[in-house]
C-alpha cells in the first residue's frame, strides 16, 4: 500500500537534492533525469521500454487516480530507471483497474518517489538540459547521492537497445482493443500483407496498429541483418522506437542499408533516427528531449498540424541532411526534424508516436500511408 512516510530522494550531477516519500520498491537507481508533459497514459510511459536508462519526471500534478490495468500495457513490464511524481493519488478509480499505482511499482521494484517540487524540478531540467541522476530510498547522505550521480554512465554513447530488445523471432497477433479502434483506422482489405518489425523497444500498440490492418505481423530482434529481414519475404520493414543514442548502432544501420529499395519501410521515433543515419544524415543529443503528448507538429506536405506524442533526446542533424532525404514534418516547439522520406526509394519516417493509445491520434493516418506501401508490394507478388 501506499507508504507515504518512508523519505526518497532524488539527486542531479548539478548538486541538487530534492527529498520527498518513497512510493515505489526500496532501492537506488541511476539515470538521466528527464520529464513528460502528458495528462494521461503514466502506464504506457512506465512500460515505454524507449525510457530504458531515465528517471521520469511527470509535469502533471496528480498521477495514479485510474490506477494500473492488464491492457494499457506497451511492453511486458516497467523499463524506467525511476519514477517521480508531485502526489501520488491514494485512492484509484475505473472500471478498469486491478490495483494501485504505487503497489505496480513495488511489484516491479521500481524506485518511485512522491511529494517534491517537481515544478521546480522541472524548470532546472529545462533550462540547464537533461541530467545524470540518482533516485534513493535507501541513501540519505546528500553528498554521496551527488556523486553517485556525476558517476553515473549517462546515454550517450550507450547501447541500450540490446537491454530491451526481444531475443528472439516471434509473430504478433494482438489487435487494437476495442475502446481504442476510434473508427477512423483503415480497415483490413482481405490480403494479407507481411510485416517484418525490427523491434530495437517497441511499444505494444505498433504491431497492434499493423495487426488491425489486417497484416500478417513477424517480430524480429533489433539485431537482426539485412539477410535475416529478407528471408522472411516480407511485403515491408518497420523500425521501431527504442531508448538511447542511435549512433552506436551500427548493426542496425548496416541492416537498414541492405534493406533501402528492397522493401518499403516505415519508421517511428528511434527507428527515424536510424533510417535517417543509415542515409547518411547525423543525429545530435537534445538539451532536455521532447517528452509529452501535446506535442505540435507540422505537416510540410499539407500544410496541417497535427499533435503528437513524442519521447526522444535525440534528433537528425538538419545540416548533415543528405540530398535523398526530404523533410516531411517538423517540431513546432523548436522547427526540428521531425519526420523524412527518401526521395529515391519507398521509405520514409516520422519522430515522433502516432500509435500512442492513451492519445492523441491524429497521426494514425502514416499507418494507412505504409499500408498502402504494402498493399502495392503485395499485389506486384
Amino acid at each position: 500500500m501506499y507508504r507515504q512516510q518512508k523519505p526518497g530522494f532524488l539527486a542531479l550531477e548539478d548538486g541538487t537534492v530534492f527529498e520527498g516519500f518513497s512510493i515505489g520498491a526500496d532501492g537506488e537507481r541511476d539515470g538521466e533525469v528527464v520529464f513528460n508533459t502528458s495528462l494521461t497514459g503514466y502506464q504506457e510511459i512506465l512500460t515505454d521500454p524507449s525510457y530504458r536508462g531515465q528517471i521520469v519526471t511527470m509535469t502533471y500534478p496528480m498521477i495514479g487516480n485510474v490506477g494500473v490495468n492488464l491492457d494499457d500495457l506497451e511492453s511486458s513490464h516497467p523499463r524506467i530507471a525511476g519514477f517521480v511524481v508531485r502526489e501520488s493519488s491514494r485512492i484509484h478509480s475505473n472500471f478498469r483497474s486491478t490495483g494501485s499505482l504505487s503497489d505496480y511499482l513495488q511489484k516491479h521494484n521500481i524506485v518511485a518517489i512522491s511529494g517534491i517540487d517537481t515544478r521546480a524540478l522541472v524548470r532546472r531540467i529545462r533550462d540547464r538540459g537533461a541530467q545524470k541522476g540518482v533516485i534513493s530510498s535507501i541513501d540519505s547522505d546528500h553528498a554521496s547521492l551527488v556523486r553517485k550521480a556525476r558517476n553515473s554512465p549517462g546515454l550517450v554513447g550507450r547501447d541500450l537497445v540490446k537491454e530491451v530488445m526481444p531475443s528472439a523471432r516471434h509473430d504478433w497477433t494482438t489487435d487494437l482493443h476495442p475502446y481504442a479502434t476510434l473508427g477512423n483506422e483503415t480497415a483490413s482489405t482481405g490480403r494479407k500483407p507481411h510485416v517484418v518489425c525490427l523491434d530495437f523497444g517497441m511499444k505494444w500498440n505498433i504491431p497492434r496498429h499493423l495487426a488491425h490492418r489486417g497484416n500478417r505481423v513477424t517480430i524480429l530482434p533489433g539485431s537482426a541483418t539485412a539477410e535475416e529481414v529478407l528471408a522472411q519475404n516480407p511485403d515491408g520493414v518497420f523500425l521501431s522506437n527504442g531508448p538511447g543514442d542511435p549512433e552506436p548502432l551500427t548493426y542496425a544501420i548496416e541492416c537498414i542499408q541492405g534493406l533501402l529499395g528492397k522493401k518499403p519501410v516505415f519508421g517511428i521515433c528511434l527507428g527515424h533516427q536510424l533510417l535517417s543515419l543509415a542515409a547518411g544524415a547525423k543525429t545530435f543529443k537534445l538539451k532536455f528531449g521532447h517528452r509529452g503528448a501535446n506535442q505540435p507538429v507540422l505537416n510540410c506536405l499539407s500544410g496541417k498540424v497535427e499533435i503528437t506524442s513524442q519521447n526522444h533526446g535525440f534528433a537528425v542533424e538538419e545540416e548533415s541532411l543528405p540530398d535523398c532525404l526530404e523533410i516531411t514534418h517538423r517540431n513546432l516547439n523548436d522547427n526540428t526534424i521531425a519526420g523524412v522520406r527518401h526521395k529515391q526509394v519507398n521509405a520514409f519516417s516520422v519522430q515522433y508516436h502516432p500509435e500512442a493509445s492513451a492519445g492523441p491520434h491524429d497521426s494514425s493516418y502514416l499507418f494507412d500511408q505504409f499500408q498502402s506501401s504494402l498493399i502495392n508490394a503485395t499485389a506486384s507478388h
